[in-house]
């Protein structure tokens, strides 16, 4: 498209060649701004005009992408490792913190008087000559179960499918991570 000529325009007063040497001065040292919305913005042109590549810049510039490029998914690597280790590190603590509670059960279990109390307490062994009480219902008001709704009468159905459900079990057993400590036991 073909540049319009600028309009004529007499001139005010004569100028002298010093005072248009004195204004492109002083155009070159501003930069051109627009005023929009109390905001001043740099004209994009004369700043980008200001920027100067030389080939050896251009070749270090694509050096840095390229290094860049290859590094990035080396450094993803690497920090999943670190993921991955921080996390063994974490189960190899558990592991040795439940070592060391093993261990100490198996310290008690060498002691004959743990021994003796286990076995009074948890089989109800008595030596001989001693008489053993066993007190029917003394459980705590909040441990004793509540009482159940009477049976009722009617026969009810549910529909129920058994098929769906057993394979959403079998779905989220085979999907499940890892298995809970609890489930284990």
């Amino acid at each position: 498209m073909p540049r319009r000529p600028a309009p004529l325009s007499p001139p005010s007063r004569p100028r002298g060649p010093s005072e248009d040497a004195r204004r492109a001065t002083a155009a070159k040292r501003t930069p051109r701004r627009s005023v929009r919305d109390g905001t001043r913005g740099v004209d994009v042109r004369e700043w980008t005009g200001g920027i100067r590549l030389s080939g050896f810049a251009v070749i270090m510039l694509s050096l840095v992408v390229l290094g860049t490029w290859v590094l990035v998914p080396s450094i993803g690597t690497y920090l999943d490792q670190r993921q991955k280790i921080a996390a063994l590190e974490q189960s190899v603590r558990l592991s040795e913190d439940q070592i060391a509670d093993l261990e100490a059960e198996r310290t008690r279990w060498e002691d004959p008087a743990y021994i003796v109390t286990q076995a009074r307490q948890r089989l109800y062994y008595v030596k001989p000559g001693e008489v053993v009480y066993l007190v029917d219902n003394d459980l705590d008001p909040a441990d004793i179960p509540p009482a159940q709704d009477a049976v009722s009468d009617e026969i009810q159905e549910r529909p129920h499918d058994w098929m769906p459900q057993l394979l959403r079990s079998l779905t989220a057993a085979g999907l499940a991570g890892t298995a809970s400590a609890e489930s284990a036991r």
